[in-house]
């Protein structure tokens, strides 16, 4: 076979814009039509989907190392004989481990038990009823989630297994407790900013009043968390110090009143166990004077170390209602249905017009 038979491919017609355009414009009552319909089904998703009210918070933490802290009082504790710099040490939860803690689900379970109001004034629940049973859901969502709801309870009706939604088990949790957890977790955003360590925290919910107060009571958990974090051990040293402090006090009392009675007894008596007793009662009272004063110093420190190891927190930006809706954006919602409308009627029109059909006979 000659090679130079080959028929080689006819080359694809150009295409001239100024036609194109030409055609399209002939065409605009159609694109007009599609973008007319993409509007009407771009405004009732916009108006299905339910609201959301994102309240924001921002918050700096105390992040300086101990042993700066401990410099205020450096000079004020060695003129009464304490020495702080045994107290001095890097703080282990620094705020890059924020998220980790408020996303925690020992944390998310504490927020359950809070007493919610909505907007209305007309029901004042709990967070956990709240978020299961008042969620408002788009159409679709509703069709959608039918037929497992319809399996979820059919199963329910055959199974032995009977779940006490009455009682939350941090342990063990029900189904409908784990997806409001769920729920409640993707709904709540926690940012922290490498460089200025500046903590932002963002609450989602359908409610603006329910979204202030769910943000303000986890920055009061969020700083009672670390607050106990931070001094759960100088507070038990602290009790410890206390405790001890009692008993050499009541030692030192009790070999005070021994010493004072035994000179009361022993008056104008001149003898070598009356000198070899004295001195024994004398040494008694003196070693247990100064595990007393040694005590009495270590519980100052203590109480200072309790105070020093407070976190204190500086609210920058704090809670309140949100005035507008953050979600959904009903304006972008429209424009994108509008355009892809417009966009997805130029192609239509482009390749039903430029494209190309070979006839049945022609060679492949």
């Amino acid at each position: 076979m000659n090679k130079n038979n080959h028929i080689p491919p006819s080359p694809l017609p150009e295409i001239d814009l100024v036609a194109l355009t030409g055609y399209l414009w002939k065409k605009r009552c159609f694109l007009l039509k599609c973008c007319g319909i993409a509007a009407v089904v771009g405004l009732i998703i916009a108006f299905s989907i339910p609201k959301e009210f994102t309240t924001t918070v921002k918050l700096a933490p105390e992040t300086t190392d101990a042993t700066s802290k401990m410099g205020s009082l450096g000079g004020l504790a060695a003129m009464a004989g304490i020495d702080l710099s045994s107290t001095s040490g890097q703080d282990a939860l620094s705020p890059n481990l924020y998220p980790d803690i408020v996303h925690s689900t020992p944390f998310l379970l504490e927020l359950f038990p809070e007493k919610v109001t909505d907007k209305k004034k007309k029901h004042t629940i709990t967070l956990y009823d709240y978020m299961a049973d008042h969620q408002h859901s788009a159409w679709w969502t509703v069709l959608v989630k039918a037929p497992l709801k319809g399996l979820a309870a059919l199963r329910s009706l055959f199974s032995d297994n009977e779940e006490n939604e009455g009682q939350l088990n941090p342990f063990q949790l029900t189904r409908k407790q784990e997806e409001v957890l769920k729920n409640l977790r993707q709904r709540i955003t926690v940012f922290v900013d490498k460089k200025t360590q500046v903590v932002t925290l963002g609450v989602d919910m359908q409610d603006p009043l329910i979204s202030a107060d769910v943000a303000h009571n986890i920055v009061i958990k969020l700083q009672t968390y670390i607050t106990h974090y931070r001094t759960q051990k100088a507070k038990k040293d602290l009790e410890f110090t206390e405790k001890v402090l009692k008993e050499s006090r009541a030692a030192y009392y009790k070999a005070q009143q021994a010493y004072a009675a035994f000179e009361d007894g022993n008056k104008n008596i001149i003898s070598a166990s009356y000198r070899t007793e004295q001195e024994r009662l004398r040494n008694e009272m003196t070693l247990t004077f100064n595990v007393y004063n040694t005590l009495a110093q270590k519980l100052e420190q203590d109480k200072l170390r309790v105070q020093e190891q407070t976190p204190v927190y500086t609210i920058i930006e704090p809670a309140t209602v949100p005035l507008k809706a953050s979600f959904p954006q009903k304006l972008l919602i429209l424009v994108a249905f509008i355009f892809l409308a417009f966009i997805g009627g130029c192609g239509y029109l482009l390749i039903k017009k430029y494209a190309i059909i070979p006839s049945p006979g022609s060679e492949t």
